[in-house]
């Protein structure tokens, strides 16, 4: 008999309940993986009535939980309203200090308030175990997130803006009761919203009358209470079944349908009465600073609101879709696209709103399985038309990769059974046998030609292995893909542009979608639970005012006619004609290599060299028009043999004398063996390597070459621009010259979502120059899988204190420290671990406690700006005819947290689409910083990127964190971890291995910005 998911149904009444807690990823709500089953059709006409979710942690924050730091006593700011204000002295020696010894390192633990007896231990000066089992002595500060520090910012023009975040009015009074729910049998997710809702309808006077709220697990939210506090009810379903008679679930042609009539036994225990005074008193500005966000109450008004969309749409993560929001697009492979939106709860200074955005993302197209590996696989693509071919080994793997974990129904037989795709079978479907419920053996072939009257076509193929624990064969040509199912394999570069370009709205045309989502028949306000619960949902989207800040000067070479300038242009690009890099490179020893290409290609490559050559001398950046030795031309199959690919590199370097500065590497087009060059360049070899493409050579203009010679230059250690009018004189009352200051940036990177094996990869940077602080260098650890605390960090911080001090003379006097890829959810655990970290760091020099700025760098949220156009003058209008705010639009109020210091930046110029701000969260800031100079300070460093002559979207540290964890991602990219890829369902997979290290960088490069 087939193994089913729906299988469970047919299962005996027992008095065992199934438990509804879904699993969530913490690291990236947008990215949240579950599959989903419904109908038979083919294609994508979804109306999902009953579909069983599975809530990530909720957007907003977290509660405020209390921090113990019995050491280095922070400023104000950082502490709850109770705490006492200390200030702290800096005692670091400025030339040599010594390392502290063991006993420096005694640094005070950071840790989370365990239980409520802890408490009571703390408050009475007891000793008590902090982590690790350490005991501390003393009353320990309770400490919270850093505060604002003023209303906001004041610095530059008004602008007049809209946001995606409608005001939500809710009764502090309203009571809401909240149910635990166990259904035994256990349902599937599909039957079980059937269940509830069934409940309602027939038995409304015993609950009261409330049409309650479902989150398709074990909570039932309801406005009213019910007539008891346990309440058990019997509700009979008919489930449409085939009954299988014979093994593989097969059924003669005279199937016996039949609707059986199925009994669930539901309890309904009450667990909690909830209000909403505690979440009116967290957002109202009087309120008490130490008061947590009521996370209870808030789920519960997050379930009422997705209740009605949820009963017409598909839920992945915190989006939901639906073919009615604008159809499905074939993005190619076997994908579509299909749009959406995502909806969250957020409280915000105006009160609490619910962020809603337009989303798009990828689905698994529903269509027989030969046809999706026809569109999926390249080498398969005549499939149909070669019904005889035989797959290879290598070629099996990536089919089974294609197909594993995917959900299909058979077509040979009217059936609601779904099943999951486990495993391709080891000998192809001509060859295989099963035995029966006799015993007696049959050939598979021959059993669907006796069954069902149908030849098997693609006898050499494989069949799907539809079960874990035993043989349940499907042939692929019977199968189709259920629908719903978002893809989570990696889209193509191509797949990439057009699911982009699906997402890609001008911000008048993006507003407009909101606009009609929030009035639509499947939008956050549809529906009548909002009412019941006394929630109203405004359809207006925020109204706010925002800053402009201004650009600030930009110092360039001396070399060059023009040596300072202030971006003036609208998008406040600037070109580098008549001028000079700030700091330009002396490249002597150069070589270049080239993989492939055609001979005229090859022919190009000394004109090549020669233009390449006087664009830098234009630039002020002096490249050797001779090259150490000839260009070398290699096939493209070199880049498939890491040990050839490593001896010609090795060769190139060795003619340099082993001190080549730089090889370029020219492709005939992408190859994954571009991750091989360079790992074994920067770790075996020792040299930087510059890469570019054959067709953009094909097309050289004056821009192409400057980008490589602007790159060129950084990794070799100049640097493009730097602030004409120094930090220590824009924000003087916190930074001067004589005290300098490190920026220092950090990022983690995880594997692709079906790898369950792959080491994540975590990035620090650092600013190695003061006042300029626009040279970093980098470290990189592999560390456990999914990890998202940074577990070297300590290490990684101390050897770039280490570098910063060999660089300067001196240690920073203050660490300004960006935090790139944090969720909201984990704000809190990542504060208390990672500042920690730091210093422990600092306290390897004795008596050094620099004051320490975390702040969170967000890019991946929903927050939305559009100018207001109805409000802005008429020169303001057409200012914004591109209708996309401009660079520096500053916001810091209405939509920001009620009572945190955060503010959203857009300091890049929208090119294609609506702009996105980066979000800004300072966690913690014993450097007292006011909103205006945060928020000038991160916007010049915007204008220091070495790589363009624009303000890039994020600030430098961050985005360069972000840029070395890749780089560490790509030397991981080629290991083999194809025999631990997934081969069981989530919830029973294995603990991943021990993390593989990274191979350690060459002494050649390791201070360099090899990785931008």
């Amino acid at each position: 008999m087939e193994e089913t998911e729906e299988s469970n149904i047919d299962r005996k009444l027992t008095p065992k309940a199934r438990s509804f807690r879904g699993r969530t990823n913490p690291h990236n709500h947008q990215y949240h993986h579950q599959l989903l089953q419904h109908s038979n059709r083919i294609g994508f006409g979804f109306c999902y009535q009953n579909q069983y979710q599975t809530y990530p942690a909720l957007l907003p924050l977290p509660p405020t939980i209390p921090l113990q730091l019995t050491a280095t006593p922070p400023h104000t700011r950082n502490q709850c309203l109770r705490s006492k204000t200390h200030s702290q002295k800096d005692s670091w020696k400025q030339n040599s200090p010594p390392l502290a010894t063991s006993s420096d390192t005694q640094v005070s633990n950071i840790s989370t308030t365990p239980a409520p007896d802890v408490i009571q231990q703390q408050k009475n000066g007891l000793p008590f175990k902090g982590r690790n089992g350490r005991i501390v002595i003393g009353t320990p500060q309770l400490l919270v997130v850093a505060r604002r520090p003023d209303s906001g910012g004041i610095e530059g023009p008004s602008i007049s803006l809209l946001a995606n975040h409608f005001l939500v009015q809710f009764d502090p009074l309203q009571r809401i009761f909240q149910y635990d729910v166990e259904i035994s049998p256990s349902p599937s997710k599909e039957i079980a919203r059937i269940i509830k809702q069934k409940l309602v309808e027939e038995n409304s006077i015993t609950l009261s009358g409330a049409l309650p709220a479902y989150d398709g697990r074990r909570n039932l939210y309801s406005p009213i209470e019910f007539q008891n506090d346990r309440l058990e009810f019997y509700i009979s379903l008919p489930i449409p079944t085939s009954k299988p008679l014979l093994p593989l679930g097969e059924t003669t042609n005279t199937l016996e349908k039949q609707q059986q009539v199925k009994l669930f036994r539901i309890n309904i225990k009450l667990v909690s009465k909830l209000d909403g005074i505690e979440l009116s008193s967290y957002l109202s500005k009087e309120g008490d600073d130490c008061i947590p966000l009521p996370q209870d109450y808030l789920h519960a008004l997050d379930v009422v609101l997705r209740e009605s969309p949820l009963e017409k749409c598909i839920p992945v993560g915190r989006s939901i879709y639906s073919s009615s929001m604008g159809g499905t697009k074939e993005i190619g492979g076997g994908v579509v696209g299909l749009r959406g939106f995502f909806q969250s709860l957020r409280p915000t200074q105006q009160g609490l709103a619910l962020n809603v955005d337009f989303s798009v993302t990828a689905f698994h197209e529903s269509i027989g399985v030969i046809t999706y590996l026809q569109k999926r696989l390249d080498f398969l693509h005549d499939l149909p038309q070669r019904k005889a071919r035989i797959l290879m080994s290598e070629e099996k793997k990536e089919v089974e990769k294609a197909l594993k974990n995917i959900r299909v129904f058979v077509c040979h037989r009217e059936t609601v059974q779904r099943y999951r795709v486990y495993s391709l079978t080891e000998d192809t479907t001509e060859e295989l046998w099963f035995r029966d419920r006799d015993g007696e053996n049959l050939r598979l072939v021959t059993y669907f030609k006796n069954h069902y009257n149908y030849d098997i076509q693609f006898r050499n193929l494989p069949c799907l292995q539809i079960s874990r624990s035993k043989p349940c064969y499907l042939p692929m040509e019977l199968c189709i893909i259920c629908e719903g199912q978002k893809f989570m394999g990696k889209l193509s570069d191509d797949q990439t542009a057009r699911i982009l370009k699906m997402g890609c709205q001008r911000p008048r045309e993006r507003k407009a979608i909101i606009d009609g989502l929030m009035a639509g028949p499947a939008g956050p306000t549809s529906g009548n639970q909002g009412k019941e619960f006394k929630l109203h949902v405004s359809r207006e989207m925020a109204r706010l005012n925002g800053r402009i800040l201004q650009p600030p000067k930009l110092k360039l070479g001396n070399g060059g006619h023009v040596r300072d300038l202030i971006p003036s242009r609208q998008d406040r690009q600037w070109n580098l004609l008549d001028s000079h890099v700030f700091e330009g490179t002396l490249i002597e020893r150069w070589a270049i290599i080239s993989f492939g290409g055609n001979s005229d290609q090859k022919s190009n490559i000394p004109k090549f060299i020669n233009q390449l050559a006087q664009r830098c001398d234009q630039l002020g950046i002096f490249l050797n028009k001779n090259t150490i030795i000839s260009p070398q031309f290699e096939p493209m199959q070199v880049l498939n043999n890491v040990a050839l690919l490593e001896s010609k590199l090795k060769k190139i370097h060795r003619a340099a004398f082993n001190n080549l500065q730089l090889l370029i590497c020219v492709m005939e087009r992408k190859h994954k063996g571009y991750a091989d060059l360079k790992r074994i360049a920067e770790t075996s070899v020792g040299v930087v390597t510059q890469c570019c493409l054959y067709p953009n050579l094909d097309k050289l203009s004056s821009q192409v070459l400057a980008n490589l010679a602007l790159k060129i230059n950084a990794k070799i250690g100049g640097c493009t621009v730097a602030l004409y009018n120094s930090l220590p004189s824009q924000i003087p009352r916190l930074l001067q010259h004589d005290d300098p200051v490190i920026f220092m940036g950090a990022d983690v990177t995880h594997p692709h979502p079906l790898d369950d094996f792959s080491p994540s990869v975590a990035a620090v940077v650092g600013s190695m120059n003061w006042p300029a602080a626009n040279k970093y260098v980098s470290r990189m650890r592999s560390q456990t899988h999914r990890q998202e605390i940074i577990q070297d960090l300590s290490t990684m911080v101390g050897e770039i204190l280490d570098d910063f001090h060999q660089e300067l003379s001196k240690l920073p006097k203050r660490i300004i420290f960006f935090r790139d890829g944090v969720s909201e959810t984990q704000f809190y655990k990542v504060l208390q671990e990672e500042l920690q970290a730091i210093r422990v760091a600092c306290s390897r020099y004795p008596g050094y406690k620099p004051p320490i700025t975390f702040a969170v760098v967000q890019k991946r949220h929903h927050t939305r700006l559009f100018p207001n156009e109805t409000n802005n003058s008429s020169s303001a209008r057409n200012q914004f005819a591109n209708e996309n705010i401009p660079p520096g639009t500053v916001v810091d109020t209405v939509i920001t947290h009620p009572k945190e210091f955060d503010f959203y930046l857009c300091s890049h110029w929208g090119v294609k689409g609506t702009s996105r701000p980066t979000h800004y969260h300072v966690l913690w800031d014993e450097n007292q910083f006011t909103s205006d100079e945060l928020q000038k300070l991160v916007y010049n460093l915007c204008y220091t990127f070495v790589r363009c002559t624009k303000p890039v979207s994020l600030v430098p540290p961050a985005y360069y964190a972000h840029l070395a964890a890749y780089r560490g991602r790509l030397y991981l990219d080629r290991l083999d971890y194809s025999s631990l890829t997934r081969t069981t369902p989530i919830l029973s997979r294995a603990a991943p291995p021990k993390a593989t290290p990274l191979p350690k960088l060459s002494e050649n490069v390791k201070k360099l910005m090899f990785y931008c």
